[in-house]
């Protein structure tokens, strides 16, 4: 099954865009609260070499894309090729 990890802050208003367009499309995820949580950044920073969210985590078992790119098309993209993907 897939899963999607939306890593964010308080006060990130693209944060709040990436989770309101996947409750809209009835996505289910899990958010991984980076704020006042250097360590969560520092992971960022070891997986995708960034700091900044939001990001996008989607997959299953230990296969993952991250979605980094600001912007809705970039996650539709990368939606599309995982359902393609995992049928």
């Amino acid at each position: 099954m897939t899963q999607v990890i939306v890593w964010s802050k308080d006060g990130c208003s693209y944060c709040e865009e990436v989770k309101t367009y996947l409750k809209q499309k009835q996505i289910d995820y899990r958010v991984v609260d980076v704020t006042n949580n250097d360590t969560y950044r520092d992971i960022l920073e070891i997986k995708y070499g960034i700091r900044y969210v939001p990001v996008v985590e989607i997959g299953q078992e230990n296969s993952y894309v991250g979605v980094t790119e600001l912007g809705i098309e970039h996650l539709e993209k990368a939606l599309k090729v995982t359902q393609e993907v995992n049928g």
